[in-house]
């Protein structure tokens, strides 16, 4: 069938002018050797436009049979980049060598309005068929396209918009293409930056899935880099003789081709062997130990381990087979992805019940794109390393990605480092056996890594955890075996693991107070939270945790709701949550006015529209800790911190010493943002100490809510 659309003539006047008289753009070079290459070599004509090839459905299924490892390998990456991608007006879709479409995913709407174009599985995409286009002239150049609407050789499809990277396999060769097509007119370069990592990470599935009777080696010459998309990776058999490798290896060892490295030793690449780098991982718990090039001074960090065939299975979580027919070949997903909160890969299953905390959302746009980001990569067991200032809901963010995670059906297991009394984490995180030691209880304990196996394991505040429990730590994230006190029994863990601090860690490890090989561990990706006052969505959150804390009877005036949108925050959510939980209670049903935020104007509370008036210059340690008296307190370090209290509407009368004191304590905990902990060491006492003193001068500190 021929297809003429209105204009056609003017874009082929347009190509046969270009290709006929020579004329060449430095910028669409490629374009215009496309078209050249249409109209000699494939005697193909634009004003003569055609569908694509649709192939049978028996050659179909050969196909499938012949990509089904690619195919699997992508499957999964290829609904994650649709998912971060957000725009219902589009489709990923991977084509084999003969540019065939055997997978895609798109939403119904866009898949139904493009089956017209060919632009549906089956189909055949090469330039001898379908003239330029970013998944033929990918596969005719070898390198990634994007062809924007007018550099389609055919008018049909000047509509859309294609971006396409070459996928190769462990030999170099190009195994399938794949391709991002749009309705967008801009040519998105961060489109091939996002298809490059994409396929990436197919790749190294690749290796993975077609050398599992192989040791891996993971090297980079940046150790934080080591296990991730960045890292070099080898396919190594039990002679030590190369198989196979990634890009990322070839560019760091300086070679062009897999052809240079195959079939070579390790000692031809490293100045070591794979069995000293087999025992130097395994006695380093596969952190990344130092090497060097052969014949040369560069410094490498490697990790080498047993084949993956030879290691015990993981249990299934809900993963899926490969589909065979022709009809489960095209991946639908319904509706846009933009949200952050879409659907899931086909693997996760998301736990049923209530979200993760009434009465939050993730309408900014900025915590909106981290939520991908972070879901995206924990699926694949990256930890994530979240940072924000106290109270911006870490905690709750961690929730939403455990929720949209693999591991949903497991528990979410919190464990805040800073509240826990020192004596206490280690019995805490690893558990215990009936009596190992003095206050155990008879029937023992599970510890909170073992509550989490199957599930999400969130560390809070994870810089205050001490040292010689950070050794520990690090050892079982490595070998995913732990411990309880008291035995000398193992148990095999299977958990996300999701960090949270509000300090910055790297500047803890330089002054020595964090392992810096733990850091590494846990930083498999760093994402900081916005703090309230830089959110987008803050209207909206605020309407809706007023629905949660008055039970749906709250109502805001107008100037209730421009003060509480000019406010500063520092204490983020948290502080938001018990303002208006506060609000609520003292207008007792009648709309929420400014009588009714008292604390929003105690002691000078700073708004967003203007700075914070300065009382007085922050008072050093020394001077604050001789203003305040905790004699009478006690210190008992075991004691549990006061539980919240109920806010009140009026604050009980002060003597002079006590004022003085509690305008300290504001003082210095607005200095250190709230973090009890901090405050704590500055004026050298126990938590529980200051948190005793913080109730008896009517200061309210609830447990973060992370």
């Amino acid at each position: 069938m021929t297809l003429v659309l209105p204009g056609h003539d003017r874009h082929a006047d347009r190509i046969l002018d270009v290709v006929r008289n020579g004329l060449t753009d430095p910028g669409n070079d490629l374009v215009t050797r496309s078209w050249a290459r249409c109209l000699n070599e494939y005697q193909l004509h634009p004003e003569h436009p055609r569908e694509p090839a649709i192939i049978s459905q028996a050659a179909l299924q050969s196909r499938f049979e012949r990509q089904a490892d690619v195919i699997e390998c992508a499957r999964y990456e290829m609904t994650t980049l649709y998912q971060q991608l957000g725009d219902a007006d589009s489709a990923v879709v991977l084509t084999d060598t003969d540019g065939a479409i055997v997978h895609m995913v798109s939403s119904p709407e866009f898949a139904a309005e493009a089956a017209p174009l060919g632009l549906r599985v089956g189909a055949v995409w090469s330039e001898r068929e379908a003239g330029t286009n970013g998944m033929g002239t990918c596969l005719a150049s070898g390198s990634p396209v994007s062809i924007r609407r007018e550099d389609h050789f055919f008018s049909q499809f000047t509509s859309l918009t294609c971006s396409a990277v070459p996928v190769f396999d462990p030999s170099g060769d190009i195994a399938a293409v794949l391709d991002v097509t749009s309705r967008s007119s801009l040519m998105q370069q961060h489109l091939l930056v996002l298809l490059g990592m994409t396929a990436r990470m197919i790749e190294n599935r690749l290796i993975d899935r077609r050398f599992s009777n192989a040791h891996p080696l993971h090297f980079h010459s940046r150790p934080e880099f080591v296990y991730t998309l960045h890292e070099g990776k080898l396919a190594v058999d039990g002679d030590g003789r190369i198989l196979a490798a990634n890009r990322s290896a070839l560019f760091q060892l300086g070679l062009q081709s897999v052809d240079e490295v195959r079939s070579r030793r390790i000692e031809d690449l490293f100045q070591t062997s794979l069995e000293d780098m087999l025992q130097r991982s395994s006695s380093s718990s596969f952190h990344p130990v130092v090497t060097y090039r052969a014949n040369a001074a560069l410094r490498f960090f490697a990790v080498a381990r047993q084949p993956a065939s030879e290691a015990a299975p993981a249990p299934a979580r809900g993963a899926r087979s490969l589909a065979g027919p022709v009809q489960a070949a095209t991946a639908q997903i319904t509706g846009p992805a933009s949200a952050g909160l879409g659907p899931l890969p086909a693997r996760a299953a998301p736990r049923p019940g209530k979200p993760a905390t009434p009465g939050i959302t993730f309408k900014d746009q900025r915590l909106a794109t981290q939520l991908q980001t972070a879901r995206r990569v924990i699926a694949r067991q990256t930890p994530i390393l979240l940072r924000g200032e106290t109270g911006a809901g870490k905690e709750v963010f961690a929730k939403a990605v455990h929720e949209g995670s693999p591991h949903a059906h497991g528990n979410f297991v919190a464990v805040n480092c800073a509240s826990l009394p020192e004596t206490l984490i280690e019995s805490e995180l690893f558990g215990y056996r009936a009596g190992a030691f003095t206050g155990a209880q008879r029937t023992g304990r599970r510890g909170k890594i073992l509550q989490a196996d199957g599930g999400t394991l969130f560390l809070d505040e994870i810089a205050d955890m001490p040292l010689e429990l950070q050794a520990r730590l690090l050892r079982v994230l490595d070998e995913r075996q732990v411990t309880p006190l008291g035995t000398e029994e193992t148990h095999p863990v299977d958990f996300q693991l999701i960090s949270a601090s509000h300090g910055h860690l790297p500047d803890l490890v330089r002054e020595g107070r964090f392992r810096e090989d733990l850091y590494y561990r846990l930083a498999g990706i760093e994402l900081t939270l916005p703090p309230l006052r830089e959110r987008s969505d803050k209207r909206e959150l605020i309407h809706n945790l007023l629905a949660t804390e008055s039970g749906g009877d709250g109502v805001l005036s107008p100037e209730a709701e421009r003060l509480l949108l000019e406010h500063a925050w520092p204490g983020n959510i948290r502080q938001l949550r018990h303002v208006l939980r506060s609000a609520a209670a003292l207008a007792d049903g009648k709309p929420i006015g400014r009588e009714h935020l008292p604390s929003l104007f105690a002691d000078g509370a700073p708004s967003a529209s203007h700075k914070p008036a300065v009382i007085a210059p922050p008072m050093p340690a020394a001077h604050a800790a001789s203003a305040i008296s905790f004699s009478g307190l006690g210190a008992d370090p075991g004691a549990e911190a006061p539980a919240e209290a109920a806010p009140e509407p009026a604050l009980p009368k002060l003597n002079p010493i006590q004022a003085n004191e509690r305008q300290v304590l504001l003082q210095m905990l607005e200095q250190h943002r709230w973090n009890v902990s901090n405050v704590a060491k500055a004026l050298d006492v126990s938590r529980n100490t200051l948190y005793r003193k913080l109730h008896k001068l009517h200061i309210e500190i609830s447990h973060p809510e992370r």
